[in-house]
């Protein structure tokens, strides 16, 4: 009687057992699959890209379709502004429906010396257009799309920095400068437009890149992602790191190919050539320049760009182990860039310098930073200069080397060029944008700003 009882016992377990096991089985995989289908909808809505190193673009090694575009190219829609924005600006005519000149027949030049430097908007939105023909999304970080709800971003092609340098005078009988005219009516235009409506501008890009561009509009477009090369002219509630993208110079000095002017080969120990007598924090040149200029192995004088002056400042920058890049009217300038370009190791002293990517490029690396209050004390840059040994320096002239690609502005693109670096960095900013959007819908939704009764973002500090 008791074995019976024991062996009818046992069989229940058994069954209970069963039963337990295969509903834990049918729960999990339930689990398993909600959390799939819920993890390919996030994926969806809210892309990130990736920001692992400097090249942030990846490939499927095994795939043989390479050449499409893949989830971390950055989505641009960008306006089909009229002509008088951009490309007129450049005496392009095309044909009265033209809004674009086509690429594949002939490519409108940009005015050299230093217009050259500011023009970040005509590289950006070449690369835009050379998106929807080319061959291959090799190397390519950002593509055209035509349908806004598609972008990440919406992109605005307006070449303010030509239009500034171009265009800022009042020609005679007129009430306002070219300048200011494009502003107002580009105020106007975004008024109207779809896009802006949908998130009060959060969502758009505006290059801005010459500290006096935009000087008009820059207030009333708060919400965008600015181009910029510093925050030197802006208040922090209209432009901060955080929001915006700091872009390079384009040097103006040709890239020094080939280079085995090694430690030895360079006599000058520093070198500055350019504007002494500035404004603001630009004062520190003329210090800088009384505690140098009589030193027999550094060359500090005035010089420009103009007769001669790009080609003795590409001769001494290449004849140079470090080049001072000290703050001007503004804490950037295209000095910085001039010397990665020479692959003279920058000396850095500009205590408000932003500078381009640095979340993903260490400058460190290849820069010396001094602060303001040290440069000028008596002997302290030269001593510091002159206690880099051989060995350390080489490390520098090599990263420099190594990273100058970074900061080359070219066309068609080539993958990891300036062009394609500061579409990344745009690309990482896409999750800030994105939470900004849904931070304004908590309550009463996107309120669109109006540029007639504007009022500024109050300040966090």
């Amino acid at each position: 009687m008791g074995f019976f009882a024991y062996k009818s016992l046992f069989y229940w377990f058994l069954l209970t057992s069963v039963l337990f096991v295969f509903c834990w089985f049918l729960l999990l995989t339930s689990t398993s699959q909600s959390y799939l289908v819920d993890s390919e909808v996030e994926s969806s809505i809210f892309r990130s890209p990736n920001v692992e190193g400097v090249g942030t673009i990846h490939w499927d090694s095994g795939s043989t379709q390479c050449d499409q575009p893949n989830d971390h190219i950055l989505k641009v829609f960008m306006y089909d502004l009229p002509p008088k924005f951009h490309f007129n600006l450049l005496d392009w005519q095309g044909n009265v429906d033209s809004v674009w000149p086509d690429l594949r027949i002939s490519v409108p030049h940009y005015p050299g010396g230093l217009n050259l430097q500011h023009s970040i908007e005509y590289w950006l939105t070449l690369d835009l257009l050379h998106s929807e023909f080319s061959d291959s999304f090799h190397g390519r970080s950002a593509r055209r799309v035509g349908n806004s709800s598609e972008a990440d971003v919406v992109f605005v092609p307006f070449f303010s920095s030509l239009s500034y340098n171009r265009y800022s005078k009042v020609k005679p009988g007129d009430a306002k400068s070219t300048n200011v005219a494009l502003q107002e009516k580009l105020l106007s235009f975004l008024r109207e437009q779809k896009e802006w409506k949908r998130y009060g501008g959060m969502d758009h890009v505006v290059a801005a890149h010459h500290p006096n561009s935009l000087l008009d509009a820059r207030m009333k477009l708060w919400p965008v992602t600015f181009i910029l090369s510093d925050f030197g002219r802006y208040p922090p509630t209209i432009a901060n790191v955080d929001k915006d993208v700091i872009a390079p110079y384009k040097h103006v000095i040709k890239t020094f190919t080939n280079d085995s002017l090694g430690f030895y080969n360079r006599p000058i120990l520093l070198y500055f050539h350019g504007a002494i007598h500035r404004k603001d924090g630009g004062v520190i040149r003329q210090e800088l320049y009384n505690m140098l200029k009589d030193e027999p192995d550094v060359h500090f004088t005035f010089g420009s760009v103009q007769k001669n002056g790009i080609k003795e400042a590409t001769e001494g920058m290449r004849s140079s182990k470090f080049c001072l890049n000290i703050a001007g009217d503004t804490p950037s300038s295209n000095r910085l860039f001039d010397a990665i370009a020479s692959h003279c190791v920058p000396v850095i002293i500009s205590d408000e310098i932003e500078l381009p990517y640095e979340d993903v490029l260490d400058y460190s690396k290849f820069c010396i930073f001094i602060r303001t209050s040290d440069a000028i004390k008596k002997n302290f840059v030269l001593n510091l200069a002159r206690n880099i040994n051989k060995q350390e320096w080489t490390r520098m002239w090599t990263r420099l080397k190594e990273i100058e690609k970074l900061f080359e502005f070219r066309y068609p693109s080539q993958e990891n060029d300036a062009t394609q670096m500061i579409w990344q960095a745009v690309s990482r900013k896409v999750p800030m944008i994105r939470r900004r959007i849904n931070r304004a819908r908590r309550l009463s939704g996107i309120k669109v700003p109006t540029f007639e009764s504007f009022s500024l973002p109050h300040s966090s500090a």
